[in-house]
């Protein structure tokens, strides 16, 4: 059996355990280490592999040798993990994608690096997903839409054809996006919300959560 190629997981929290699996279970990767800061390191390893310093991981893993896939949630509109990615892309690692083998990848599709996309995700064809972008499991890309760099989509989310989203998005669970529109640059798109038109640099779009009812669930008599 061929040997799995090196894969190091910046990154300590719940993402870099899920991705550990999806790597390992899925992928031509075996995951060989995991990085962090040296201000968050707390041990020597971490979901029974080592866990190395970020800023000397050059000294412990060659470059030629390892990939890196970045970890990190969305925090700050995904620029923490944007920050990781564009540092170990400066030390000369190359970093990973990981599609689910049961994702199907058109010929006209085309995918950036340290891109994941999780299960039941349907990508149409001639659509576009930037670098460092998450595509959280059960998506709908419509044909022709866009995906920028550094973004996060969340599960159960519709992006209709033709439409063009920027860098640095958010868009929570169970969004609509409608066909042909523009999502800017930073836009935060809560969830369950329903995009009708072109949004605007950073601005924040939240549906009206759900209030509870005046009686208790005894009261209701159900």
């Amino acid at each position: 059996m061929k040997a799995k190629e090196k894969l190091i997981i910046a990154g300590t929290g719940l993402f870099a355990e899920v991705a550990k699996a999806y790597f390992e279970e899925y992928s031509r990767f075996g995951v060989a280490s995991f990085a962090c800061h040296s201000q968050y390191r707390k041990s020597d390893k971490i979901f029974g592999r080592p866990l190395h310093d970020l800023e000397t991981l050059k000294d412990r893993c060659d470059t030629g040798d390892h990939y890196v896939f970045v970890a990190i949630g969305y925090g700050k509109m995904n620029r923490m993990r944007q920050t990781v990615y564009e540092e170990v892309r400066r030390m000369g690692y190359r970093c990973a994608t990981f599609v689910h083998p049961g994702i199907k990848i058109w010929p006209s599709t085309t995918l950036g690096d340290n891109v994941f996309i999780f299960e039941d995700n349907t990508l149409q064809p001639f659509t576009s997903i930037g670098a460092d972008t998450i595509l959280w499991s059960g998506n709908h890309i419509g044909h022709h839409s866009k995906i920028g760099n550094h973004c996060f989509i969340s599960s159960h989310v519709v992006i209709s054809g033709s439409c063009t989203i920027g860098n640095n998005v958010f868009i929570g669970v169970n969004s609509t996006l409608r066909d042909g529109i523009h999502i800017a640059d930073e836009s935060l798109i809560g969830a369950g919300s329903i995009i009708m038109k072109d949004t605007r640099p950073k601005e924040v779009y939240m549906a009206e959560r759900t209030r509870p009812f005046h009686l208790n669930s005894e009261d209701v008599g159900f």
